[in-house]
Parts: C-alpha cells; structure tokens; sequence
C-alpha cells in the first residue's frame, strides 16, 4: 500500500489554523456566522493531513520527524513528531474541533442574539479567530518535540480560551475569565518551573533529552513539578476548585475545549514523565492513583446532586478525567495505554453531552433540569444523541468507551495480582465501585430531561437545526465504529506503551 508523502504536514497542520485565525476574524463582519464554513474547511483539511500520517504510521510504522531551525545562533530548534502516542491524540482532538466549528455556527448566533439582542456579526471574528488559535494549541502541545516549544503551545490553549469565556460566558464572565486564567497559569507557571530545572540538569530543552538526566534530588524535583502543574490544570481533588464554575459559565460551543484542554494532561505526563522519566515519576505513579479514585469519588457525588446540566456535565468531567489518570498511575502496559484511550473517547463523548446542553438552551430555553421532561417526542435526534453520549462515559458498548475502561481497569488490577501490594487492588476496587456513580449521573438526566411528562410550556419546542445535530451524529458515529472496532485508535497506543514495556513491569 502506498501512502502520499505531504511534505511539511506536521507543519501545516499548525500553520494552517494559525493563516485561518487571521482569515476569519478579516471576514467575521461581512459573513457573520458562515464564517464558520472557512474555519471547518480549514481544519477538515489539517485532518486530512494526519489521516494520511495516520496510514503511513499503520503501514511503515514511523513517520519522519520534522525539525525547523528556531535561534540559528545558538542552535535551537523546534519540531514535531507524530508517533504511536502523539497522533492518535492530535487527531481526535482535531476531528472534536472540526465538527465543533459547524455546531459553533447557530449556537453562537443564539448567544449573540441574547447578549446583544441582535447577532452582531462583528463578533463572529472574535469568536473564530480564538476558536483556530485555540485548535493550533491544543495540536502544537500534542506534536510538539521541544519543552519551550510545549509550554508557548500550553500558552497559547490558554490565553484565547480566557479570552472566550470573558466575551461570550454566562454568569460574571469577566470574573470566571480572571479565575480561570489564574489557576490554569499557576499550573502553567508550575510546570515552566520544572522545565528550567530539567534543562539544568540536561542542557537540552529537547524532550527526548530528559532520559539523559540524571537520576537525583534534580530531576525529581522536576517530575514533581511538572506533574504537580499539570494535576492543577487537571482540576484533580484539591486543587479543582476552578473548574466546575469556568467549565458551566462559558459559551457551550467551547464546552469541547475546555474538556481537551483538561484531558490532554494526560497525554503530557505520558510523554515526558512515564516515557522519559520513568524511575523519578515511579514513586508518585501510586499517590497519583490515590488521588485519581478521590477525584472519581468526590467529582461524581458532586455531579448527582447537580439541576444545571452545564454543572451536571462538568462536574462529570472532574471525575471522568481521573479515570484515564488512575491507569496512567499503574504504570502497566494496559493501564498507560488504556488510560489514553480513554481520555479520547471520554472527549468525544463529553462533546456531544455538553453540545446537547447546548442545543437545549438554544431550542428549549433553559439550563435547569427540573423545568424539563418528555423532550425525546419534540426532540428524538437530540434526545438520541443524550442517551449515546451517556452510553459512551458510562462505557456501555459497543461505544468506544467501554473498551478503554476495560482496558485501564485491566491494567490497574494486573498490579494487584502481580506481586504488588495489596492496596493497588483496593484502589482498583474504589475506582471500579466509582463507575457506578457515572451510570447515574449520566443517565438520570437523560430519564429527567427527556421522558415523562412534558411541561406544557414545551410543548411548542422543535429540534435543533441539522448545524447542530449532524455534527454530533458523526461524533457519535464514531464513538460506536472505535467501540466496534478499537485497534483504529489502539493499534498505535499499544505499540507505543510496548516499546515502554522494561520500565512499565508487564501487561
């Protein structure tokens, strides 16, 4: 099989959005919402780009990294790497924005209409020009090969997505903005801390140099810090404080960002910590995984007493997220690769929740789940779609999550019957009882929201336009075909976790 070589297309696929980014906030004012149109033909051409990576990494196995000269003078360079790990998670992220940008579409002119009781087109430029450079972060922190590299991407996830919440949020937006950035930039700050104490240590702010360094008080210290960084952009238990308020209060269409924003954490404490420094990140993969249950546990009793379902489903996203970080922390073969597995389709799945969320403030009005009931006869895809994101995080099949959890949870409990202590099958054993908590949370809203009665001041509400629906549809649909079929996704994760298999113990 041959596979077409693009030439550059690592680069184009940050490029690409950053050249739109400019395009659609110049055109936002004179196409107003179609401007939406550019930016998903831009980035449905950046995922065509990685589906050809994708084929050529399934059928050779490698894909050249490639390398641009930065500060000539003193020799240093960025790249980007698309391997095992690396791709997988760019592409899934890339495919959630890609179909977010088409929902975005109708669901902004709604809040436009509300903010400003008309649909100001101006803001269209706004809204995209931060929707593309938000996409170009999150793929430029999944490729990224380069520490300072990394950190300017985490930056630029962070900085457009304030920006989003300040202009287009719900309730005191301009105050939940300030909250969220300064959270989400001391754990920035935190992880930058690390970076400078690994590049002392190594002389390289190259990632791959960070197996070079050597094993002492340093370079603890930085695996510290750089997992401490990100458990707060984790919103773990105990430092989640900013999460439920900024992930409730923003513009819905966001909602998906926000969801990858706080997952891809995951994705970097595989690469740097698991991957290049397995001996310093040993000793804290256990108290990661006491942490992971105590988010499980904490963020899913706090998502059952919810009336909001913006609060309902990001609560959820606290207790979600800690299940892919309880198998990274059993530092088994299945429990690293399926913990990555997981944060992919908890990010499918959460879209389409947090986009029903949306379609419901649009077509019916309002967020509180008590003044709800009986829409699945005035809203059957909607209704449909509710019921499919719910099967996805309560890991029912065929969805795609049910085959990650199993094979997290196949990972973390091979620790406790593999010699290890007796606690690491007491954590499994918390973590698995959690999951019922998720079967809740998830599908008591869909009885409350849906079915029963429905209040006769909804008896006139219509489904959403198809802007909003079919792009959820294919999410959806995609979820199911990974479900289905899941070496799509975790024939590349596999082969990456195996290659870490010496200093991962096992299956």
């Amino acid at each position: 099989m041959t596979v077409p070589v693009v030439p550059d297309a690592l680069l184009q696929v940050i490029v690409v959005p950053l050249v739109f980014a400019v395009i659609v906030f110049a055109l936002g004012a004179r196409l107003g919402k179609n401007v939406g149109w550019l930016a998903f033909a831009a980035l449905l051409y950046t995922t065509v780009l990685m589906v050809l990576v994708g084929l050529r990494l399934w059928v050779i196995g490698t894909y050249p990294a490639e390398s641009y000269s930065w500060v000539s003078s003193s020799g240093f360079s960025f790249g980007f790497l698309a391997d095992n790990l690396s791709l997988p998670v760019a592409l899934v992220m890339n495919i959630v924005c890609t179909t977010t940008a088409v929902y975005s579409m109708d669901y902004m002119k709604h809040r436009l209409e509300v903010m400003y009781g008309s649909e100001k087109k101006g803001q269209y430029s706004l809204y995209f020009l931060n929707f593309m450079l938000l996409d170009a972060g999150l793929i430029g922190t999944a490729l990224a090969t380069n520490l300072i590299e990394l950190y300017l991407f985490v930056e630029l996830m962070l900085i457009p997505s304030a920006f989003m919440v300040a202009l287009f949020g719900y309730t005191n937006r301009e105050r939940t903005a300030i909250m969220y950035f300064l959270w989400n930039h001391l754990g920035a700050f935190i992880f930058f801390a690390g970076i400078i104490l690994a590049y002392i240590g190594t002389g390289s702010f190259q990632i791959s140099a960070l197996s070079s360094m050597p094993v002492d008080t340093l370079a603890y210290w930085a695996a510290g810090l750089i997992l401490f960084g990100w458990l707060i952009k984790m919103a773990v238990f105990g430092v989640h404080m900013w999460l439920p308020t900024a992930h409730a209060e923003h513009p819905t269409s966001f909602a998906p960002f926000i969801v990858t924003i706080v997952g891809v954490g995951n994705y970097v404490v595989v690469r740097l910590l698991v991957q290049y420094m397995p001996v310093e990140f040993a000793p804290l993969a256990f108290p990661l995984m006491v942490v992971a249950v105590a988010t499980m546990v904490y963020g899913g009793a706090m998502t059952l007493i919810q009336t909001d379902v913006k609060y309902l489903y990001a609560w959820s996203t606290i207790s979600q997220n800690a299940y892919s970080l309880l198998g990274i922390g059993s530092l088994s073969l299945l429990g690293v690769s399926g913990g990555i597995f997981y944060f992919l389709n908890h990010i499918i799945g959460k879209t389409i929740l947090f986009c029903v969320a949306g379609i419901l403030i649009v077509q019916v009005g309002t967020r509180d789940m008590r003044k709800m009931g009986g829409l699945a006869g005035r809203m059957p895809v909607t209704a449909t779609l509710c019921v499919i994101g719910s099967m996805i995080l309560s890991a029912v099949p065929p969805t795609g999550g049910f085959q990650g959890e199993w094979i997290l949870f196949t990972g973390v409990f091979y620790r406790g019957v593999t010699g290890e202590p007796w606690w690491y099958l007491a954590v499994g054993g918390i973590g698995l009882i959690s999951t019922l908590l998720t079967v809740a949370y998830t599908f008591w809203p869909v009885r409350r929201m849906f079915f029963g009665a429905i209040p006769a001041e909804l008896s006139q509400v219509k489904e959403a336009p198809l802007t909003m629906t079919v792009p959820l549809l294919f999410l959806a649909g995609l979820s199911i075909v990974i479900g289905i079929y899941p070496d799509l996704l975790y024939h590349f994760l596999y082969q990456y976790a195996k290659l870490l298999l010496p200093p991962l113990g096992g299956a």
